[in-house]
């Protein structure tokens, strides 16, 4: 999931607000490129990106299920910089390789004292799927800490697919085949190409913040999202909804039969500590 798939109305605390950005993720009016892409270079030595994580719930039993890691970048003048804006300014630099590295590194050792009932939902990169050998580096990274593949399950957007299907599904079957599992993030915001349902090996599908935010009251927004859940059950596939703010919204995809939720009704995105702490409570156990 990005940034804008679980935000609110607003921006998120603590987050630039559009205001402040400019047309192109990563750009900043008055702040040259050029500037921003050393900064961000002198944090990955300093490991000043830190990794925040979004719980996701169960619909059946409300109870906590997992997380999914969201990178975060203090920029000491600009103020917290999120996701989408830090990858894009990573990809002008040339640093998306060693930031997913980071990313995923400080993801698995946060996780790696949660109970072992909890997943982790980690994001792929295209420069990441693009290289034949990162299933094989991926499993051999993960075998190194405390979380055991199946806990893990693999996001990939897709505008990553349009770059190389042949590829992406290549890795993602090499993925599968070592224990992880694997989603369609933010399906309902691109082209919703049936195409990638049908040849990817997939295990769950994530429902872009745009397929609740009129349901239950728009009609037609109630009929794509029972359609869009009519397929996944169809492919046996797990369904997700992203960016879930209102109790109706919550009633509504449960009655479609959604088997997981995650969004600011229950929970913004927090340090490993609060997941943790979450996860010990009645609620985070699906009491109340």
């Amino acid at each position: 999931m990005t940034d804008a798939s679980s935000s609110g109305t607003g921006p998120r605390p603590g987050t630039l607000p559009t205001s402040l950005r400019g047309p192109v993720r990563g750009n900043f009016p008055g702040v040259k490129a050029a500037a921003l892409e050393t900064d961000l270079l002198r944090a990955l030595d300093r490991r000043e990106i830190e990794v925040l994580f979004q719980p996701q719930f169960s619909c059946q039993t409300g109870a906590v299920v997992g997380a999914e890691a969201l990178a975060r970048w203090q920029h000491p003048s600009l103020g917290e910089i999120g996701a989408r804006d830090l990858f894009a300014i990573a990809e002008r630099a040339a640093l998306v390789a060693p930031l997913s590295r980071h990313v995923v590194a400080r993801a698995l050792e946060d996780a790696g004292h949660w109970p072992k009932e909890l997943t982790l939902s980690l994001n792929i990169t295209p420069e990441e799927l693009g290289d034949p050998r990162f299933a094989a580096d991926f499993a051999e990274l993960i075998s190194k800490s405390a979380i055991e593949p199946r806990r893990l399950m693999l996001e990939i957007t897709e505008d990553l697919l349009l770059k190389n299907l042949e590829q992406a599904s290549t890795a993602l079957r090499a993925l599968r085949g070592l224990g992880f599992r694997t989603a369609l993030d933010d399906f309902g915001a691109g082209f919703c190409n049936f195409r990638y349902l049908r040849e990817l090996p997939l295990d769950a599908i994530k429902l872009d913040k745009i397929m609740v935010d009129d349901v239950p009251g728009d009609a037609k927004a109630l009929a794509v999202l029972r359609a869009i859940m009519a397929l996944g059950k169809a492919l046996e596939l797990d369904i997700y909804a992203e960016g879930v703010e209102s109790v109706v919204q919550r009633a509504a995809i449960i009655s479609e039969g959604c088997d997981y939720w995650q969004g600011f009704l229950r929970a913004q995105p927090m340090k490993s500590e609060g997941v943790l702490a979450l996860s010990r409570t009645a609620r985070g156990r699906g009491h109340g």
